[in-house]
């Protein structure tokens, strides 16, 4: 059984378990590619940018372009979680937690899936035939590298600018923030400025979208504590925090198994039931132009 369950053993003090505050479930994953996979790797391919030529003769020969291929490999993973409610816990409490047990469960897999798209969109990518070329996020699409400022306005127009400039489709661009940075970036007097209705109204939080980004706050945590979007480190000082900018062509997210769970009866245990959740999934960057790390100051 959990080791924790004895905390809410009855004393007639309340008659419901309360769910502690939390991410409950993903953020990140109606934002992105889905690409149902089926055995440890998939291989998606990609086909480059080709452009005509001119006819400049009548009955001319029938040109031959090479149009360029490229491939991704993602590669699948399993996260599972479980746990155990004895009988005699049952007894001693108010209520059957096992529902409470799920919902617990299924919201971490949804977290441990934007952990996934966020290591996927910000690390190496792999490329090539057979998936073994490594391909890092080019320093073009990093802003802010030794994280000087916070998330700034000047930031946001950057990343538009990179968006727009290689022809990014202006629908399903996001922006990927932890609590910290929004509150910078909205206490900028440009984005408080009347000047500015559509931001007034993102600082008053009646909207959550500002010059074709839609913001989502993701200030969830990692097992070990630290947030999900990645500190910046210098000399194994932290000296900011990653944020993420994507349109969601660039980001994939593969799923082998969707989130699964059961409630059973263990025999082996005296019979305790056992809340068990499992998923198999895997994620890659797609595109290096549709993805942007914006290093803050935080």
């Amino acid at each position: 059984m959990s080791t924790q369950i004895t905390m809410s053993l009855v004393e007639q003090y309340s008659s419901n378990v309360q769910a502690l505050v939390q991410q409950k479930g993903s953020k990140l994953r109606s934002l992105v590619g889905i690409e149902s996979v089926r055995g440890k790797n998939a291989y998606i391919d990609q086909i480059g940018q080709v452009a005509a030529v001119k006819k400049t003769t009548r009955h001319a020969d029938t040109p031959r372009m090479d149009t360029p291929h490229k491939r991704r490999r993602l590669t699948l993973e399993t996260y599972h979680w479980a746990d155990l409610i004895d009988n005699d816990d049952k007894v001693r409490m108010l209520i059957d937690p096992a529902s409470d047990y799920a919902n617990a469960a299924a919201w971490a897999m949804g977290r441990a899936m934007d952990q996934a798209i966020v290591e996927a969109a910000l690390g190496t990518a792999y490329t090539g035939e057979t998936g073994s070329v490594g391909v890092e996020l080019p320093a073009s699409q990093v802003i802010d590298a030794e994280c000087e400022t916070g998330f700034t306005f000047d930031k946001l127009r950057q990343i538009k600018r990179i968006f727009d400039a290689c022809d990014a489709p202006f629908e399903g661009r996001f922006i990927v923030l932890s609590a910290t940075q929004l509150d910078n970036l909205l206490s900028e007097t440009k984005v408080t400025s009347a000047d500015y209705a559509s931001a007034k109204a993102l600082v008053r939080g009646e909207l959550d979208t500002f010059m074709g980004f839609k913001f989502i706050q993701l200030n969830a945590k990692k097992s070990d504590g630290g947030l999900i979007l990645p500190d910046v480190m210098s000399s194994e000082t932290k000296i900011g925090r990653s944020c993420l900018a994507f349109q969601s062509d660039g980001i994939k997210l593969g799923i082998g198994q969707d989130i699964v769970g059961k409630i059973t009866e263990r025999d082996d245990k005296c019979f305790a039931t056992q809340v068990y959740y499992e998923m198999s999934i895997g994620a890659t960057r797609m595109q290096e132009d549709l993805v942007v790390r914006v290093n803050c100051k935080e």
